[in-house]
């Protein structure tokens, strides 16, 4: 009982805050403090929401399929990216600053024109969110590359090991745990970045929805769009934690 009252306590706090969001949010809609068509009330929202949703699932449904691409993609572009680096030296010192000088870019000047040079479909939103994720999975994991203690790597190569048995049996394990942490913020981005790169073009995605609610001065809708995509990227990091689980069963979590 002691163990889990301070994890129950914890948890407490998160829930007290958004508590007292949610009253700020409907105190300022029930006293007029803000205009109701600018700033709808939390039940108009919810109530939205609730009617709203069957037409906003197929435009989820185009969301996470370009999200999953986008960072299906981009783990596997920074696995080899890291390896390479932490391989060779001269390519780690060529190509890092490069990577980090790409995040010095904001990503919706980046939009318009990915879809300049590729069209209205989905490949530039996938190359967008592949841009997005692709920073945060490279440091991870290069990180977690550069971390292995160097006493275990000279054991195995004085035990005649292979450069490839090094990486899959002493750098790959001991990296899991950064990279999964890279992955959580990646998975967040992804869905961040399927709505930024829809809100420039396209038939279908939550960007879209929004771009038509905003344009209709459907703030509702905004809202409730808006929470939809936040409780996505929730999923999607939650999901993220299932597999680190799954992967480490011996760390606590």
């Amino acid at each position: 009982m002691t163990k889990k009252s301070p994890s129950i306590i914890s948890k407490l706090y998160p829930v007290t805050f958004v508590a007292l969001l949610l009253f700020l949010w409907w105190a300022v809609c029930f006293f007029g403090v803000v205009p109701g068509f600018m700033l709808p009330s939390p039940q108009k929202v919810a109530a939205t929401l609730i009617t709203e949703f069957p037409n906003m699932l197929p435009h989820a449904a185009v969301s996470l399929q370009e999200s999953f691409y986008g960072l299906g993609s981009s783990i596997a572009a920074a696995f080899v990216l890291s390896v390479l680096m932490d391989r060779f030296e001269f390519l780690r010192r060529s190509v890092y600053p490069v990577v980090v000088l790409t995040q010095t870019i904001p990503t919706i000047a980046m939009a318009p024109i990915l879809v300049l040079w590729l069209g209205y479909g989905i490949l530039p939103k996938v190359v967008l969110i592949f841009i997005t994720c692709f920073f945060p999975l490279v440091i991870s994991l290069l990180g977690g590359f550069q971390s292995v203690d160097r006493d275990i790597v000279r054991l195995y190569h004085s035990m005649g090991a292979t450069r490839n048995q090094i990486l899959w049996q002493v750098k790959v394990p001991s990296a899991l745990d950064s990279f999964f942490s890279g992955l959580r913020v990646s998975a967040a981005y992804s869905i961040v970045g399927a709505v930024i790169a829809e809100w420039l073009g396209g038939n279908n995605g939550l960007g879209v929805y929004m771009t038509r609610a905003r344009k209709s001065y459907a703030y509702d809708k905004m809202f409730a769009v808006i929470i939809l995509i936040s409780v996505l990227s929730l999923l999607l990091m939650k999901l993220v934690d299932i597999l680190h689980r799954r992967a480490m069963p011996w760390k606590k979590q």
